[in-house]
Parts: structure tokens; sequence; C-alpha cells
């Protein structure tokens, strides 16, 4: 685990920064020291690389939420496209550096194309459409069109507080009563405010909680080690 501090002088990001990405639910740390200080792991040392690489690219923070929230975001797919990204950005740059030297040499260059950015920024908003290219994460966008990013912040926090609540009951049947009301709460929740989660919608989304990586991370790290599982075979009990 590492301090705020740690990160801090890791990443070069200041605490304000970093208690802020805590306050809009970007980056939530994994957890706390009985002094109140935030610390942070491997999941969410992963998940500020990511952040950073798509601040880097100028995204809004905003957007990163989306990204980063959409049930089928897939890290290694938005590597490959951060380091396109990356290239075209260095390309232009290049051109830039070109254009100064002429300039610096007694060139009287009037060619503005090296100021021409629509490559790196047709491909951000196609590697934004690919997080969109489904009528739930278009129904998403419907919803959250006027919401602060303090309201994002409340959504997902909504949403760990009900995984809190399956870790307190992570070591009973997951086809009780209480685990198959939880199931609906869960799937309510994600209706009102994402899209429309059918059962068959919530099945696919609880084999990927236990599948591995931020989610289930995050998870575990809501309602203790095993409650991402533990949602999952809830989820089986009670549809099938």
């Amino acid at each position: 685990m590492m301090t705020v501090h740690e990160i801090s002088e890791l990443t070069g990001l200041t605490i304000r920064t970093l208690q802020y990405y805590d306050k809009i639910g970007l980056l939530k740390p994994a957890s706390y020291t009985e002094s109140g200080y935030r610390l942070y792991g491997d999941t969410e040392i992963e998940r500020l690389q990511d952040i950073m690489l798509f601040r880097e690219l100028e995204f809004p923070l905003k957007d990163i939420i989306k990204i980063l929230e959409n049930p089928e975001f897939d890290r290694s797919k938005a590597i490959s496209q951060q380091l396109e990204m990356l290239k075209l950005k260095r390309e232009h740059i290049d051109d830039l550096i070109k254009m100064c030297k002429k300039i610096q040499n007694g060139g009287n260059d009037m060619d503005f194309d090296a100021f021409d950015k629509s490559k790196l920024e047709e491909y951000a908003e196609e590697a934004k459409k690919t997080w969109g290219d489904t009528p739930a994460y278009a129904e998403y966008e419907e919803k959250s069109k006027g919401r602060s990013i303090e309201e994002h912040a409340d959504m997902a926090k909504e949403m760990m507080d009900i995984f809190k609540d399956f870790g307190k009951i992570k070591d009973q049947d997951p086809a009780s009563d209480e685990a198959g009301k939880l199931v609906r709460k869960l799937q309510e929740h994600i209706t009102k405010n994402y899209y429309k989660c059918t059962d068959d919608i919530l099945k696919g989304l609880g084999a990927m909680y236990q599948a591995g990586g931020d989610f289930t991370g995050n998870i575990d790290k809501a309602g203790g080690e095993g409650t991402a599982a533990f949602v999952n075979e809830a989820i089986k009990a009670l549809l099938g």
C-alpha cells in the first residue's frame, strides 16, 4: 500500500488533485489508515495510470469517468487506443518542431498544416465512441446529460454501498432471500441511473464482476474479499 503523499511524489499529482479524484468517484483509495489517511494498492495505481493517460490526451474528467465506468471497458484495448493517440500526438509535435526550425533558419513558411490536429481529434472521438457503441451506453449517455461530476460520484457511491451490503452477507447462502433482495436493488439502481438493466444484462455484469481486474478489485474493496464472486453467485441463484 502507498500513502497519498507517496502517490503524489510518484506521479507528480498534487495531494489536492488526488483528494478531488476521490471526492468525485474517479479514484477511490483502497482503504484508510487509523488516522484517516488514504492508502492505494495496485488496483488503484493501475486505474490512476489509465486516468493520467486519458488526461495526457486531454480527455475531460467527465468523459474519463464514463469510460472507466462502462461495463464493457477493456483496459488492454484502451491502452492500444491511447498508444495510437500518443503516436499521432508525437507526429503533430514533430511537425511543429520542423516548422519552428524552418522559421528559425530564416525560412518564410506560410504553411499552417503543422497546426492541424484533426487526425488526433478524430481518433480521440472514435476512441470515445468505442465505449458508447451499445444501446445500453447510449441510454446512459442520455441519462447523464446535465449531471455534474459530483452527481456521478454520488451514483457511484450508492452502488458501492450496495456492494458493501453484499459483503455483509457474503458468508451466507447466495440463494437466500436477503441476497435476492440485494440483487434486485442493484438491478433497480443500474436501471434508474445508467440504463435498463435486464436480467440478461445483469447476468453478464455478474460474470464480469468476478472475472478480475478493476471491477473485482473495487467490489472486493467495498465489501471485502470474495464479495464480487458472491454477487455473481447471488445473481445466478436468483436469475438462473
